[in-house]
């Protein structure tokens, strides 16, 4: 696949603490606007199999990892994120789900605290879209190296918009990134190729002029088709 031309990422990696403690109150708001269809399209991608190990990368509020409790009870679902403010909010969701297989911790996508082909699936949600584009690769790779050969990797990302309604978001990134989490439209797929990721494929997906992508890829190795 090509790659697309990517606006460059301003936001730090040193502000993504301060900005996220500031959004966390009001995150699932703007979410459940603009980023429930995909991510709903995300967890149907990730298939989860109940009694799979599983790893949420950049967890966040906890939208998507409530849904993984439900769908696995009888396995064990990890999930990190660089910010405490967000994992609270995660902690108490999850709570609220009635599961105890599980775990939250502070963790950084490109330096994941697990061992070597450890997890069935990795699910990431918003997240690359605040990486500079030179980040992309290594740190699928190391989504890689903690999932199973034939593990699955799903991702729901802000994505380049296809309809002039969605350039409003492209404005905004570009006025204050800070009001957008620092995220703009990426592509990740053909990165996934460059990673070393097999069948992969792509969707986009736009709610209320909001656009994303949900991109699937497995890890070379067994594991079912």
């Amino acid at each position: 696949m090509q790659k697309p031309p990517l606006l460059p990422a301003r936001l730090p990696k040193s502000q993504v603490q301060q900005t996220y403690t500031w959004i966390a109150p009001v995150h699932d708001l703007l979410a459940v606007l603009v980023e429930a269809k995909a991510r709903r399209l995300g967890l149907q991608w990730a298939d989860v199999q109940d009694g799979e190990t599983v790893l949420e990368v950049a967890v966040g509020t906890g939208l998507s990892f409530r849904h993984l409790l439900a769908q696995n009870p009888t396995g064990w679902t990890e999930g990190v994120d660089l910010t405490p403010a967000m994992l609270r909010f995660a902690e108490r969701r999850a709570a609220r789900a009635g599961h105890a297989n599980y775990r939250l911790q502070l963790g950084d996508a490109y330096d994941l605290p697990f061992e070597d082909d450890t997890f069935d699936l990795v699910l990431n949600s918003y997240m690359f879209d605040m990486l500079p584009e030179g980040d992309f690769v290594p740190v699928l790779r190391e989504f890689g190296r903690v999932l199973k050969p034939g593990g699955r990797l799903v991702q729901v990302n802000m994505a380049p918009g296809e309809h002039p309604y969605n350039s409003i978001w492209e404005m905004i990134y570009r006025l204050h990134p800070p009001l957008l989490g620092g995220c703009r439209g990426v592509a990740t797929a053909p990165f996934l190729e460059e990673a070393a990721f097999t069948k992969v494929r792509r969707r986009f997906v736009s709610q209320w002029t909001f656009p994303s992508e949900v991109v699937y890829g497995k890890k070379p190795g067994r594991g079912p088709e």
